[in-house]
C-alpha cells in the first residue's frame, strides 16, 4: 500500500474515532490510536507514524525485533499487543512502553522479575477473556480484582488498565454487550486503591469495531487492516 493511501486510511480512522467519541459525549483527544503493524514492513510503519498514529503495536516478538533494528518505530511509542510467551519476556521488557496482553499471574511475575533485574518498572495491561471463550487466554472478569491485589505486591510492574478482544461477531454492534461489560469492570476497578496500579487505559476495539468500542468507553483502539489494508498470509 502506498504512503498516500496509508495517510488517507489514518485520516479516515481518526475521523470515525472523533465521530464516535462525540456521539458518546467524549473528547476525541483522549482516544489513542494504536497501529497494529503485524506483517507490515518498516516503510509502512514509518508511513503510519508520519500519518499521525499515536502508537505502534506489534504482535510477534521476532518481527518486532527485526523492525526495531531498522528504526521502524522512531517517532512513536512501541507497545506489544500479541500473546506473549514467558520465554520471550526478556526481549520485550524495557523495549515496549506497554505490554497489552498479560493473561496470567505467572506471566506477570515473569515480567516483574525481568524488569526488577533491569532496574525498571514495566507498564502492563491485564487481558480479560470477556467472552469466556475456551480458545482465548486471559483472566475471567471475576479474577481481575484478585489479580490486581497480587500485582500490587510486585514492585517492578505497574498495571495501567485492561485489554480485551471480544468474540468474533458479524456486526460491530453485536460486540456492544462485551464492550459495556468491560467498561463496567474497568470503572469498578478504577475506584480501588492499590500500590503500583494506575487504571488509565481500556484497550478494546479493532478494525471492524473500533468505533463501537469508543462509544462504549475504550480510550485505546488497535487498528491494523483499517490502516494498512488486508494482510497477506500466503
Amino acid at each position: 500500500m502506498t504512503e498516500e493511501q496509508i495517510q488517507k486510511n489514518v485520516e479516515h480512522v481518526k475521523t470515525e474515532i472523533a465521530k464516535a467519541a462525540s456521539e458518546a459525549g467524549r473528547d476525541p483527544a483522549e482516544i489513542l490510536l494504536v497501529a497494529a503493524t503485524k506483517m507490515n514492513d518498516a516503510d509502512s510503519v514509518r508511513a503510519a507514524i508520519r500519518a499521525g498514529v499515536d502508537v505502534c503495536g506489534e504482535n510477534r516478538v521476532q518481527e518486532m525485533l527485526e523492525k526495531n533494528a531498522l528504526g521502524a518505530y522512531e517517532g512513536a511509542p512501541l507497545h506489544f499487543i500479541g500473546h506473549l510467551q514467558k520465554n520471550k519476556v526478556r526481549q520485550v521488557v524495557g523495549l515496549c512502553t506497554l505490554i497489552h496482553s498479560v493473561d496470567s499471574l505467572s506471566l506477570l511475575r515473569e515480567i516483574s522479575k525481568t524488569a526488577e533485574k533491569r532496574g525498571i518498572t514495566q507498564d502492563v495491561l491485564l487481558e480479560v477473556n470477556i467472552g469466556g471463550e475456551e480458545s482465548k487466554s486471559g483472566f475471567s472478569p471475576e479474577e481481575i480484582e484478585p489479580a490486581l491485589e497480587e500485582a500490587a505486591k510486585m514492585t517492578a510492574v505497574r498495571v495501567r488498565g485492561l485489554m480485551a478482544i471480544p468474540p468474533i461477531c458479524e456486526k460491530p454492534e453485536e460486540n456492544r454487550p462485551f464492550f459495556l461489560k468491560m467498561q463496567k469492570l474497568f470503572v469498578d476497578n478504577c475506584g480501588k486503591k492499590y500500590d503500583n496500579i494506575s487504571m488509565d487505559f481500556l484497550s478494546m476495539g479493532m478494525s471492524g469495531d473500533y468505533a463501537e468500542a469508543v462509544r462504549c468507553g475504550a480510550n485505546m483502539v488497535r487498528v491494523g487492516t483499517g490502516i494498512f489494508g488486508p494482510r497477506n498470509y500466503t
